[in-house]
């Protein structure tokens, strides 16, 4: 038995939109799923957790047990980025201030939800083990140390690690010529 959805599986989701050569593992959890857009050559492994508002676009690659939480803001994650494993990214948040109560038991008068969307742009790498909090924008190439927390918007074509995020050089661009010859030798 194959451990990913088959075709039938995968039109039977009810996702919003669904891309060709899709591989989703039948141990995804998928909740909200007529939220969740998911473009062409996608592959999301064991135990990832989707919910609320998410677009994956085309040649992207989520490993096991990374979650993603798009709230009603949504994340979206651009052509050729890359979601190594145990990786969380938040496009919602309680407030953790003591100003308002947590937890998804609590109604939501009583709670201060912050919710902001997050983008990952083309050809980025988050590493495993990090973390997105609300509002992110990862710039187009960027790259993420092991157990990184992003918490601020970065810039392109940088390697970042740490917590919180530092840029600790620059990313070669030689992956933007690859891109060209591969989607060239693809038409």
């Amino acid at each position: 038995m194959n451990s990913y959805m088959t075709q039938e599986e995968l039109e039977n989701s009810n996702l919003n939109i669904l891309g060709k050569n899709v591989f989703i593992s039948r141990k995804v959890s998928i909740y909200n799923a007529k939220e969740i857009n998911i473009g062409n050559n996608v592959r999301i492994d064991d135990f990832c957790i989707l919910s609320g508002k998410i677009t994956i676009n085309n040649y992207v690659h989520i490993a096991a047990y990374t979650a993603l939480f798009g709230g009603t803001q949504g994340i979206v994650i651009e052509d050729f980025a890359n979601i190594s494993s145990r990786v969380c990214v938040y496009a919602v948040s309680d407030d953790f201030s003591g100003e308002t109560m947590t937890n998804p038991m609590i109604p939501d008068k009583y709670k201060n939800l912050i919710n902001l969307p997050v983008l990952i742009q083309k050809h980025s790498l988050i590493g495993t083990g990090s973390t997105i909090l609300p509002g992110v924008t990862i710039r187009e190439g960027c790259s993420f140390g092991a157990m990184s927390l992003i918490t601020k918007t970065t810039e392109p074509w940088g390697i970042y690690a740490g917590i919180p995020v530092k840029r600790i050089k620059e990313r070669k661009k030689n992956l933007l010529k690859l891109e060209k010859e591969f989607l060239n030798e693809k038409i």
